[in-house]
């Protein structure tokens, strides 16, 4: 399907030994302490801030190649706006809150505001939150179409790269090689987009070229489709990657300029992916298979050398996001699950030595199930689908004194909006008719998840309010 050059494909090999070194480099400069392995000593900078969030939530590049070429502009709507909107927010009403916490997790919080097994059932949901699986499927994909090797044994060569250089430098050598990929997933998208303009022509070749819905803001989707993108941005809030940089952050005001500055960066790459969607779909218009309209506009467009750069922007986008998902994951094992349950009294120690275990616990979990659920846009919907429900509310609620309630209905929120959207989840699922879920009264399971979460967290706000009232008397 692509035809790469000794040159390109030599790039591409040193771009791999690149990031496993750097990594290792950056690992030497930790100390074997909790705060330093897993938060970097919480001295992240600015740029290192921005370098860092920017690379990690931006991993869909497979994706959203896809949708751009389906629907155009609409990509920026969609894939943009709503986690702009949710990223300021974060920015405004989070960012300061979490740092000025000193915690080290998501669960951590949980454990403070609540107790111990709202914290231990938060683990486990994050854990399911982030793993990698979408991301080693789509890098597993990618390195198939690159070197023709069998797709699950791409995945495991891969997953390995991505993994090795975490043992020795936990989340420094993740920052550091981010910081790295941050720069080479801009250079990769501003060679495709300059080369297109160059060989095709301006917006008159794109405008003639796509059709006419492609131009607009909608894409020729309904507002009802595009406005549910809004409720699945809401992972935003709960996302582990912002908590993490947040607790990671020098302090407060780093954590929250570097989200609105992160913001301005995303923009300019939506601009580039979605400036590269139109160009596949003006110069190639009759792909069979969109997901790969990238490398596909890279064979018509780019000579060697560029080409090599293009791809290797492609796989930093990637592994930029599995890296430091697949560290979470691991966090989330060592410190929040096994730290948490542990009667070692040397828990730093239980912490550290776990949290390496959990960068194989997430890695096995993750490649699993890439290969049982070969399905990108799949493993998303399911796993925030699901998750979202039970995470939100709890989690928000923990860092506002006025929309606290007690630990018994924070669990309860928790574990029924979960189970809740779960159930309607698998109930559409077993019942699906000609291929089109069943779900509960045809709403979509994170809706009804939702729901019951806050109807948890109001019940136990009027019983918090009573009981105050009851006891000012």
């Amino acid at each position: 399907m692509i035809d790469l050059s000794l040159a390109d494909s030599t790039l591409i090999v040193l771009y791999f030994a690149a990031v496993v070194y750097i990594g290792y480099r950056a690992g030497k400069r930790q100390n074997e302490t909790s705060n330093d392995f897993l938060l970097a000593g919480r001295t992240l900078t600015l740029p290192m801030f921005v370098a860092t969030l920017v690379s990690t939530w931006y991993g869909g590049i497979l994706g959203v190649g896809e949708f751009s070429y389906k629907y155009g502009l609409s990509n920026w709507i969609v894939f943009g706006v709503p986690y702009y909107v949710f990223a300021l927010v974060f920015a405004l009403l989070l960012a300061k809150k979490i740092r000025g916490t000193n915690f080290l997790t998501i669960p951590d919080k949980l454990e403070a505001s609540y107790d111990r097994k709202t914290a231990l059932l938060g683990s486990f949901l994050t854990f399911i939150l982030v793993t990698p699986a979408a991301y080693v499927l789509m890098l597993g994909i990618l390195v198939q179409l690159i070197f023709g090797l069998n797709l699950a044994l791409s995945i495991l060569i891969t997953t390995f790269l991505t993994t090795v250089y975490l043992f020795r430098g936990g989340f420094r050598s993740d920052v550091w090689v981010n910081a790295f990929e941050f720069v080479l997933m801009f250079m990769g998208f501003a060679i495709i987009v300059l080369f297109a303009v160059n060989q095709f022509g301006g917006i008159e070749f794109i405008s003639r070229s796509v059709p006419s819905l492609h131009l607009t803001w909608h894409g020729g989707n309904s507002w009802q489709y595009i406005s549910v993108w809004f409720f699945i941005a809401l992972w935003t809030l709960v996302d582990p990657a912002f908590h993490q940089r947040c607790y990671a952050a020098k302090d407060g005001r780093t954590a929250q300029w570097g989200i609105v500055v992160s913001v301005m960066f995303w923009f300019c790459f939506d601009f580039l992916t979605t400036t590269a969607g139109l160009y596949a779909r003006a110069a190639l218009p009759d792909l069979n298979q969109p997901m790969f309209s990238y490398p596909l506009l890279a064979e018509v467009t780019l000579p060697s050398i560029a080409k090599g750069l293009f791809y290797i922007g492609l796989l930093a986008t990637i592994m930029s996001t599995l890296s430091s998902l697949l560290f979470i994951s691991a966090t989330t094992v060592g410190n929040d699950i096994v730290g948490r349950i542990s009667l070692n009294g040397n828990r730093q120690a239980v912490v550290h030595r776990w949290t390496k275990f959990g960068l194989v616990i997430g890695g096995i979990v993750a490649v699993g199930l890439a290969l049982a659920v070969p399905s990108v846009v799949s493993i998303w919907y399911t796993i925030g689908t699901t998750i979202i429900p039970g995470l939100l509310v709890p989690v928000l609620a923990g860092y506002f004194d006025r929309l606290k309630i007690s630990s018994n209905y924070a669990f309860a929120a928790m574990l029924t909006g979960w189970l809740t959207s779960s159930g309607s989840l698998i109930y559409g699922k077993l019942n699906e008719v000609e291929g089109v879920p069943a779900y509960w009264f045809g709403i979509e399971p994170m809706y009804p998840g939702l729901a019951v979460a806050l109807l948890c967290w109001g019940v136990g706000r009027v019983k918090g309010f009573l009981q105050t009232r009851s006891s000012g008397r």
